[in-house]
């Protein structure tokens, strides 16, 4: 390790002890789901979106609450519904009747972390709104443009058992969000740790542990830590085979797949691979950090044809055996 890697991996190991404690608060609200609470850790990190899809009841929404608080940051849920209209979402003008001006309202996206709850029931025209936001941190209110609060950061939900009466995003919208992850039921002892909290009838408040300006510097220093050359090669790669599996002799899913992962995945993809290693204390990346987050940055971003859902293919059998055939540097 020369020098320079040394000094970057030493400044993560101090800046990054913060996040020891907030998985301690965090923990002490929410039961289990640490998988859950770590990838929303880095896509905060790393200036992403988070899909996440999961039945009703798993606490999506505590999570999400209870990190606004830890950051000390502005908390907005919107409820998407087949009637929601776009200013309902980023705001309109109204009229001053003392001063016979119109001055700009702002809706609730004028927050540091936005649930979007059940995107998938609001029409396209909203969910447009949200994906512009999303991509330019600001929205047009009457022609006039706002910039939207920093850090800002969408993690939006879906559920995937009730399709009735939805709005499916389309392939373009859903390769906007960093990570899509997928939130399980808890284990026999974590349901009834849930029901023992569940009797008190309180929900546990989460202290406040580090500030928005903290995260936004630890942002910077993500974009510092060290990724070799050949790591950067073994992302393009695992990119590369879900597009042409054959040039990797992934025979079983030769055929498979209509379309592979864009080039946004490669740029997530380091820095997803960056946050697992800040929240791991290391100020460089291994191919493990890759590993771990492949599923999650890829299982949105592959389209599959009629012959693999024939099969019951599943998008997540494709990254599994993407990474398990590439070679690892």
């Amino acid at each position: 390790m020369n020098e320079e890697i040394k000094i970057i991996d030493e400044r993560v190991k101090e800046k990054s002890e913060f996040v020891e404690r907030i998985n301690k608060v965090m923990g002490e609200t929410i039961v289990g789901q640490k998988y859950i609470i770590d990838r929303t850790l880095i896509a905060l990190f790393c200036n992403g979106h988070v899909m996440i899809e999961g039945v009703p009841g798993l606490a999506k929404t505590l999570i999400i609450k209870t990190l606004s608080s830890v950051i000390d940051a502005s908390f907005s849920r919107i409820q998407f519904t087949p009637d929601l209209l776009p200013s309902d979402l980023i705001g309109t003008i109204i009229l001053n009747p003392k001063t016979g001006e119109f001055t700009p309202r702002k809706g609730p996206i004028f927050a540091n972390i936005i649930l979007s709850d059940e995107i998938n029931r609001a029409p396209s025209k909203v969910q447009s709104a949200l994906l512009e936001a999303m991509q330019e941190h600001r929205v047009t209110i009457s022609n006039e443009t706002h910039k939207l609060p920093e850090p800002f950061m969408v993690l939006a939900t879906q559920n995937p058992i009730e399709q009735e009466g939805t709005y499916p995003l389309p392939e373009a919208a859903i390769d906007r969000f960093m990570l899509k992850l997928k939130i399980g039921y808890p284990t026999k002892e974590e349901e009834i740790k849930i029901m023992t909290v569940a009797l008190i009838g309180e929900e546990p408040k989460a202290s406040k542990v580090v500030s928005i300006d903290e995260i936004l510097e630890t942002r910077k220093l993500i974009n510092q830590i060290y990724i070799d050359e050949k790591l950067k090669h073994y992302i393009v790669d695992i990119i590369s085979a879900t597009r042409n599996p054959q040039e990797y002799k992934i025979s079983d899913i030769v055929g498979m797949i209509q379309w592979g992962a864009s080039p946004r995945a490669s740029i997530y993809m380091m820095q997803a691979a960056k946050g697992h290693a800040f929240i791991r204390r290391r100020g460089f990346v291994t191919p493990d950090d890759i590993k771990a987050i492949s599923m999650d940055v890829l299982r949105h971003r592959i389209i599959l044809n009629y012959e693999a859902e024939a099969e019951e293919l599943t998008t997540e059998h494709i990254v599994q055996r993407v990474l398990d055939t590439v070679e690892v540097p």
